[in-house]
């Protein structure tokens, strides 16, 4: 084999690995994004279950309401 055959042999070798790493690529954004979708539902339906979760009575004497949990703040304001 002459040196333009091997030379054009491993042009369309690389061109080859390229569009292979290419294809992997799209495939790993594509369940990049797919798991962002996904966590993005379960936080939503975690705040739907949590608005409808009746209030905790966790104080001695106190009314219920969950104004001094930390957690109850960080939902607030999300």
């Amino acid at each position: 084999m002459g040196f333009e055959t091997i030379s054009l042999l491993l042009n369309w070798l690389e061109l080859g690995v390229l569009f292979g790493i290419l294809f992997r690529l799209a495939h790993t954004f594509d369940l990049i994004a797919s798991t962002q979708r996904e966590l993005r539902r379960a936080i939503h339906h975690l705040g739907d279950q949590r608005a409808t979760e009746p209030a905790i009575n966790d104080t001695p004497g106190g009314s219920g309401d969950r104004v001094g949990s930390p957690l109850a703040a960080i939902s607030r304001r999300t």
